[in-house]
């Protein structure tokens, strides 16, 4: 596959790996509305499936190459439809709970491989651009689609497994053999860029948990506190995803133009006051309005957060390092969203969640503008042709 082309089968690896966060409410809602389980319970049940997900990523973050996209790649897709599946097809608690997780480190697994090739790109952020627009449009179809197939807590579930079935036959594409060895000066036994890459995995969990906090609940704020059906809610759902993909178009587009600070620092501020305005909304308009807004530019900032991750380390490790830090907080965001909410209402659980992405701005700022451009040679896990990368130094 050469580095000149578009990875498709990476782009549609990515999609796998994270429609199971981008259908959280959804999830999350059915869960507590199809099972005798409170909202607190089906919170920890998401919290339980990202959890798994980010333990598949800190474990498999070095072991890649070792192993073999296409093996890996497989294992993982296997392990999200036997586990979305069994999870879809029973309503005991317990079997759900075990399907969840299998199923979460599915989808770790397939995003770690999707990680690892995608830092070998010539262009990480144009391939996770691609990645954000094909999640976003299949979650968008999903949300419009679910509230029209009756009650219960499998139709989600039912998706994201049945999304790593379509995506299985990609993976003939992927390279079976492990990468070759590389020369010490290029790859070096130690991670390189070690304080960037410490400091961006050490906010990201933060970052990650405030976002998904309120992502968690959004259906419950829609549902409760705006008075909507979840009819309309799905609508709103499948609008803010729309929006997402326009504002992946538009990242895409516009690429390295503006740097990557810029994009990060200013759009996690403005970030934080659509998380406020969505979580105290009282009507359609507000609702509609922080939901559409927080999710045309939540990818926007992700999209480039990622391509900085890559960027640190061309064989991908920090990639998946700081995405599977991303994932430890995204699992904590549905128990921490019904927790707050809960306890303070979800107004109050804004403003906190709100206050707390203004202070990692500061640190994944300062990671952006430390950033240069070195040219070096690798071979990436995906390919045996030697492809020029941009790293930061």
């Amino acid at each position: 596959m050469s580095a000149r082309t578009t990875p498709w089968p990476l782009v549609a690896l990515f999609t796998a790996g994270y429609l199971a966060p981008y259908l959280l409410p959804t999830t999350v809602g059915r869960l507590e509305s199809g099972l005798p389980i409170s909202a607190t319970q089906a919170g920890a049940i998401g919290s339980a499936l990202l959890l798994s997900s980010a333990a598949a990523g800190f474990l498999l973050a070095s072991r890649v190459d070792r192993i073999g996209p296409r093996t890996l790649a497989r294992a993982g897709l296997l392990l999200a439809v036997l586990g979305y599946g069994g999870a879809a097809l029973t309503t005991h608690v317990p079997a759900v709970v075990a399907g969840a997780m299998v199923g979460g480190f599915g989808s770790g697994t397939v995003t770690a491989v999707a990680a690892t090739g995608i830092a070998g790109q010539r262009d990480p952020h144009r391939t996770t651009t691609l990645g954000l627009l094909g999640v976003s449009a299949l979650a968008g179809a999903v949300y419009l689609t679910v509230p029209h197939l009756g009650p219960g807590h499998a139709q989600p579930l039912a998706a994201i497994a049945l999304t790593a079935s379509a995506v299985w036959p990609l993976t003939a594409r992927l390279s079976p053999r492990t990468a070759p060895v590389l020369p010490r000066a290029v790859t070096g036994s130690r991670l390189p860029h070690l304080r960037s890459g410490l400091l961006l995995a050490a906010a990201m969990p933060c970052w990650s948990a405030a976002q998904n906090s309120l992502w968690g609940v959004s259906g419950r704020i829609g549902l409760t506190q705006a008075h909507l059906s979840e009819v309309t809610v799905g609508v709103v759902f499948a609008v803010a995803l729309g929006a997402g993909l326009l504002g992946v178009v538009g990242a895409g587009a516009l690429g390295p133009r503006l740097g990557q600070a810029l994009p990060i620092g200013l759009g996690t501020v403005l970030i934080a006051g659509c998380i406020a305005l969505s979580a105290s909304a009282t009507d359609l308009t507000t609702f509609a309005s922080g939901e559409i807004a927080w999710n045309l530019l939540y990818p926007v900032v992700l999209s480039y957060v990622i391509g900085l991750a890559a960027a640190l380390d061309p064989r991908g490790r920090w990639a998946v390092l700081v995405g599977s830090a991303s994932s430890l907080g995204t699992a904590v965001g549905p128990m921490t969203g019904s927790l707050l909410s809960a306890r303070a209402g979800f107004p109050a659980m804004g403003t906190v969640l709100a206050v707390g992405l203004l202070a990692v701005a500061a640190p994944l700022t300062a990671v952006a503008l430390r950033r240069r451009t070195t040219t070096v040679t690798t071979y990436p896990a995906l390919t045996d042709e030697p492809v020029r990368l941009d790293v930061a130094a």
